[in-house]
This record gives structure tokens, C-alpha cells and sequence, in this order.
């Protein structure tokens, strides 16, 4: 994961396109492949997350959404945990992922939607499929 303590997450419907010209005509950097459908940029100690499409589906409703954000914390279960007796709404439980961290998504009031991240272990890419830069 990027250094980044925030990091918009953008739509696109294609993102090796879109990387291809984020990277040449404002100057980012590729950081990470993960599959056909999510890439990591960086901008000098900044970074972006494009990924594919731009539909998030939980149980009960589709929420249309172009921009997300993602947010690394030092204790994303303790986070959830005061999101919930805050009243806010949680899209979904905590999940531990391959590459390393561990998630949940929740909705502001205004229906962005806002990952909060915890980096458990820092795993070699090649291991689960993505590709470093």
C-alpha cells in the first residue's frame, strides 16, 4: 500500500488507458498492477487508486459511485468499531485481504463511500497476482 495516509480511489472504464495517460500528461508513476482492474499511481509522496468501473453493490442497495476514498489507520477493528456506535453506516464487515491489509467500507452522509485500510503484513505482490512497477 502507498505511504499515502489518504488516497482517492477513481473510476475508469478502462485503466490501462487511463493509467497510460495520467502518467504522461500529469506526470504520475505506476506503482502496482493488481489484475486487469486496479492500479496504484504515485505523485511525488501522494498516490491515487484507478480502478475499473464505478458501481459498489452491498446487500441492500447499488450506490453509483465515480470516486471513492481510502484511508490507512493504525487499528482499522477499533475504527469499525467507533463508526458503528457513531451511527455510521457500514457497507459490509472487516475483511482480510492476500496482499496484506485488512478493510471495510463505509458511507458518508453525502453517499461517498470511504475504505478504511490497516496494513497487517507487508506481502511480495507476485504471491496473490499483482504486478510491481
Amino acid at each position: 500500500m502507498p505511504d499515502s495516509t489518504v488516497i482517492p480511489v477513481l473510476a475508469y472504464e478502462n485503466v490501462a488507458v487511463a493509467s497510460e495517460w495520467l502518467c504522461c500528461v500529469f506526470g504520475l508513476r505506476e506503482r502496482l498492477r493488481i489484475g486487469g482492474h486496479r492500479i496504484q499511481l504515485l505523485l511525488g509522496d501522494g498516490a491515487v487508486v484507478i480502478t475499473e468501473g464505478g458501481v459498489h453493490t452491498d446487500e441492500s442497495t447499488q450506490v453509483s459511485v465515480r470516486h471513492s476514498l481510502m484511508v490507512r489507520v493504525e487499528d482499522v477493528d477499533a475504527h469499525k468499531v467507533h463508526v458503528e456506535k457513531s451511527g455510521g453506516r457500514i457497507l459490509g464487515n472487516l475483511v482480510s485481504y492476500p496482499y496484506g491489509e485488512r478493510q471495510y467500507t463505509a458511507q458518508d452522509i453525502g453517499g461517498h463511500l470511504w475504505t478504511f485500510t490497516q496494513t497487517m503484513e507487508d506481502v511480495d505482490p507476485a504471491t496473490w497476482g499483482g504486478v510491481l512497477a
